[in-house]
């Protein structure tokens, strides 16, 4: 498939609700995200792991290839009250100097890079001891549950995604932080049901990778109208539950 999020970047912004402020609250208690703590942070996207970073204190930079998810990305901050500077750039070219960091951060978008070029370039610009955070927030399909009636019609109207089914964990990153030299490397993981109205998972669902990101407006359309009527006949009410799990590997730059 070919993505781009800047075509959802509307629906991003509004559904997509970001990691929850207990994932801000355990960075903070291991001491990787606080008060004057630089951070750099890569496929910003509309800035929810910036901000949140910035939110503890940080002196945040977010860079992304998607300038429309950046737009978003300030607007959100002035209505948080935070200022995190953007740039468009790709995580494996930053554009940013040698040892400028203290930490770097990667929500739900490590996948999307060159892994290994990513984590050279994260090691250059943090300080020593500085650490690497990635971090997922996925959506988990169970028996019979919301996720799990929603990736399969994901699929029924674009077969060529194939991001389903998963599990939240990711053990493959390890590798990728040893292999760029990080040491120290652990990971922590909890679950967590994040709270939706119907409009608002139809509009998460559309600002994901399988919908809007890679289909022509006459087919989100089409999905759009199904899927409405699949929650009101399958999960009717005002609140829907989606299954979530909080997943994050760190290390540190010698």
């Amino acid at each position: 498939m070919s993505i781009d999020f800047g075509k959802t970047a509307s629906d991003y912004a509004k559904h997509r609700q970001g990691f929850p402020p207990s994932f801000f609250e355990r960075l903070t208690s291991l001491r990787l995200i606080g008060p004057g703590v630089r951070v750099l942070d890569l496929g910003t996207g509309t800035g929810t792991v910036a901000r949140g970073c910035a939110l503890a204190g940080c002196t945040v930079t977010g860079i992304d290839i998607a300038e429309p998810l950046l737009k978003q990305a300030a607007q959100l901050d002035h209505e948080a009250g935070v200022h995190v500077t953007y740039r468009v750039a790709p995580a494996e070219a930053t554009g940013q100097a040698d040892a400028a960091f203290d930490g770097v951060t990667a929500g739900q978008c490590w996948h999307w890079f060159d892994r290994p070029k990513a984590a050279q370039e994260a090691r250059r610009v943090l300080v020593h001891g500085g650490a690497l955070v990635i971090a997922h927030l996925d959506w988990i399909p169970l028996p019979g549950n919301l996720v799990e009636m929603t990736e399969a019609l994901i699929v029924k109207h674009n077969p060529a995604w194939t991001m389903g089914g998963g599990t939240g964990l990711h053990p493959a990153w390890l590798a990728d932080l040893a292999t760029a030299g990080f040491t120290g490397i652990e990971t922590f993981s909890y679950d967590i049901d994040l709270m939706y109205t119907p409009e608002a998972w139809r509009g998460r669902i559309r600002a994901s990778a399988g919908i809007a990101a890679s289909l022509p407006p006459d087919a989100v359309q089409r999905f759009d109208d199904e899927h409405a009527a699949l929650i009101a006949a399958r999960f009717p009410g005002d609140v829907l539950r989606a299954h979530h799990r909080v997943w994050a590997v760190y290390g540190r730059k010698p």
